[in-house]
């Protein structure tokens, strides 16, 4: 066998290899995303939209109070203090939320006292009603119940 066969050889090895650990990385990976700790909270009308998504549920009260003060201008439909960022599509690049159409989902800023911008916290809303916090920028979520 020739030293080039040899090496091609070798190369589709390490292709199928490589193929193969990226598939079952997507297979175990697919359910195993979310955190293994989750806390369903129910709401006077039933489960609380997004509960299903395998992510921790917070109360609107647990979380710092510009995020209630946030959620209020939504329910209200703004005036939101970045009209060009707020009320936008977030496109779930990372797909930390659960995969849905492009345009399901819209960003809203969480105000940070004393940040000289946007910062980092955030309120995603969804088309079903789902309501997420996220206060690191999209790393990481919570569900949010606005009802408690």
């Amino acid at each position: 066998m020739t030293s080039r066969r040899r090496i091609t050889i070798a190369l589709v090895g390490l292709v199928v290899l490589v193929l193969g650990g990226w598939l079952a990385k997507d297979l175990t990976s697919s359910g195993s995303a979310r955190p293994a700790t989750t806390t369903s909270v129910s709401a006077s009308s039933g489960t609380v939209p997004g509960a299903s998504s395998g992510l921790p549920v917070k109360p609107l009260s647990s979380l710092p109070k510009e995020a209630a003060a946030t959620w209020k201008l939504i329910q209200q439909g703004g005036p939101y203090p970045y009209p060009n960022n707020d009320g936008v599509v977030f496109h779930n690049n990372g797909n930390v939320l659960p995969r849905n159409k492009d345009g399901y989902y819209h960003e809203y800023t969480v105000d940070t006292p004393g940040a000289k911008n946007r910062a980092t916290r955030r309120l995603i809303t969804g088309s079903q009603r789902e309501l997420y916090y996220t206060d690191d920028h999209y790393d990481s979520f919570v569900v949010v119940d606005p009802t408690k």
